[in-house]
């Protein structure tokens, strides 16, 4: 389970993906055998969480790595590059951006 700590330094990747209900499913176990088989064994892989809007139009993926690095190795490796040609068939666009923790609120 993700850890969501501005203390911790780890990078931080919030994928979306816009998807039609119809194919929402799909995409979700798309994206979650590409974590099984191979995301999660990378080399700076922390963790990670797929979520879904109740419309199932939107998925968004919340990664962590170690090292922006990491994440930027892992995406270009010629498995990754097989996967996203998976999850394009799927959705009708995603993004993936990188972000840093700065601010964490929680319950009292």
């Amino acid at each position: 389970m993700p850890v969501v700590d501005p203390d911790a330094a780890y990078q931080t990747v919030i994928t979306t993906f816009e998807v039609n209900p119809g194919t929402c499913a799909d995409l979700i176990d798309k994206l979650s055998t590409a974590y099984a088989d191979f995301i999660r064994r990378q080399p700076g892989f922390v963790s990670a969480a797929i979520h879904v809007n109740d419309a199932q139009t939107r998925i968004a993926n919340y990664s962590q790595w170690v090292k922006r690095e990491d994440f930027l190795a892992m995406l270009r490796s010629d498995e990754m590059r097989a996967h996203t040609r998976e999850f394009t068939k799927l959705c009708r666009s995603f993004e993936p951006v990188l972000y840093d923790v700065v601010e964490v609120s929680r319950s009292p």
